[in-house]
């Protein structure tokens, strides 16, 4: 029983950390929507990524080809990871460049659509799904018992709910760190393209320099809220 609690305890680990792309992306997608639906957006979102999760986790036990080449050398994961990226890159240049330039309201999720709330659910699953590829796999490598693995799916979307709010909020308030979190979003859609492409990107190589940029733009806020307060 403790081995079983140990495992549990490194999944929820490590679906937590692998859970960062997904309160960006959350961050990022809700934030074209009416500020009212934002959290049911959440809600939803992460809930219907939870059961594809799971649905995943089903598949993968059920198929252990999941992994086998198909096409061209290509895998099933190769397959889904090289789509995900791509799409994630263009979502993150797209979302880049309507918030540089204003356009807010010019794209194609308009506040007032009524398939902006689908779209963006759609979106959060799609991006989840292609997110948790590697992890489903990983879990699966490490055990083979599904009531631990899909525990440690079900407390990690737990936390990452709680933490999806504020931390989105907090973005949306600052158009420094939205911009930040959308090229850290590039930068995982490329690792993303790579792994499927057979080319391994260390994620120490990723998250390192997402963590120090980020801490960099911390203190420059600092900065400015200490220079507004010292000329009031």
């Amino acid at each position: 029983m403790a081995d079983a609690l140990g495992l549990l305890a490194l999944l929820i680990g490590l679906e937590i950390v692998l859970g960062v792309d997904n309160v960006l992306v959350i961050a990022i997608f809700v934030g074209r929507l009416p500020e009212n639906q934002r959290q049911k957006a959440r809600i939803v979102g992460l809930s219907v990524a939870m059961l594809a999760r799971i649905v995943m986790l089903a598949v993968v036990l059920a198929l252990a080809s999941l992994t086998r080449p198909i096409v061209a050398n290509f895998s099933v994961r190769d397959l889904i990871l090289l789509a995900g990226g791509l799409f994630l890159l263009y979502k993150a240049v797209h979302e880049i460049h309507h918030t540089v330039e204003f356009r807010e309201d010019e794209g194609g999720l308009d506040h007032q659509a009524s398939g902006a709330f689908a779209s963006i659910i759609t979106q959060i699953v799609l991006l989840d799904i292609v997110f948790s590829v590697d992890s489903v796999i990983t879990a699966v490598g490490l055990t083979q018992q599904l009531w631990i693995i899909v525990s440690a799916v079900v407390l990690s979307f737990v936390g990452i709910l709680f933490f999806a709010r504020p931390i989105g909020e907090f973005i949306l308030r600052h158009p420094a760190l939205k911009i930040l979190a959308l090229s850290f979003l590039i930068t995982i859609g490329v690792t993303i393209f790579m792994e499927g492409l057979h080319k391994h990107v260390p994620k120490a190589y990723i998250y390192l320099p997402m963590g120090f940029a980020l801490m960099v733009e911390m203190l420059q806020m600092r900065y400015e809220h200490n220079r507004r307060r010292k000329r009031a």
